[in-house]
């Protein structure tokens, strides 16, 4: 009887080595004079509680390299978050509201990030959401052309949030450019912390999902989660 022949034996493949695709998630805050209150609070903790979920979305798809980044535009413009950093390394520092409106100035400093330099390796389209209650103080359309203009500002998927009943819509929908997606409406805290929780975990599934290949804002669009404007009788 002959001998069974001799197998062969690979050598371990270390999976830590393969270079994942990146997604950098932007935190655009509106930190105004309109945001005092309720609503800065509401923001902060909004960010704190939706951070554990968007760990956990993070580590359930290990081939994603999630990083986020976040700033807030008042009278001028202050990273929170400067340097892209891992989810799970994200310790939230809250912010304050004063002053007025600085959003094309924010843009126009997300868009000098969009380019090679700032996202060097593979990478997904990045995810820009914007959380505003007001109106621009400054050139807003400047700000859009400057982040059209970047390597990936196009191509970003943007969501836009709009903080109470008089939120300036139809910035928003400029931001966002894409009608399959309309702005995220929050009237009160429980509504915020339910936006931006989605707003920051759902575009993660969706790139791990195979059926995000011909158009990822259009999944999100049929996400069941997916509710532009909840009603509520209670509101700032």
């Amino acid at each position: 009887m002959s001998a069974d022949p001799p197998r062969t034996v690979l050598p371990a493949f270390d999976f830590s080595r393969l270079a994942r695709r990146q997604l950098h998630i932007f935190l655009m805050l509106d930190t105004s004079g309109s945001m005092q209150g309720n609503r800065i609070a509401s923001l902060n903790y909004s960010i704190r509680a939706a951070l554990p979920e968007l760990r956990k979305v993070s580590a359930e798809n290990p081939e994603i390299d999630v990083r986020l980044r976040a700033l807030s535009f008042s009278t001028g413009v202050q990273w929170t978050i400067e340097a892209p950093t891992p989810v799970d390394q994200i310790e939230w520092r809250d912010v304050e509201a004063q002053g007025e409106t600085a959003l094309g100035l924010a843009l126009q400093t997300v868009a000098g990030q969009l380019t090679e330099a700032g996202l060097p390796g593979r990478q997904l389209p990045p995810l820009l959401v914007l959380v505003s209650d007001g109106y621009p103080s400054d050139d807003f359309e400047g700000g859009m052309a400057a982040l059209q203009a970047s390597r990936y500002g196009a191509a970003a998927v943007r969501i836009g949030i709009a903080i109470g009943a008089r939120a300036d819509e139809e910035i928003l929908e400029k931001f966002i450019q894409n009608p399959a997606l309309k702005p995220l409406h929050a009237n009160n805290a429980d509504q915020l912390a339910r936006q931006i929780k989605w707003a920051t975990t759902a575009p993660v599934k969706a790139v791990s999902s195979p059926k995000a290949a011909p158009d990822q804002v259009a999944l999100l669009a049929r996400d069941p989660l997916y509710q532009p404007a909840p009603v509520s009788d209670v509101i700032w």
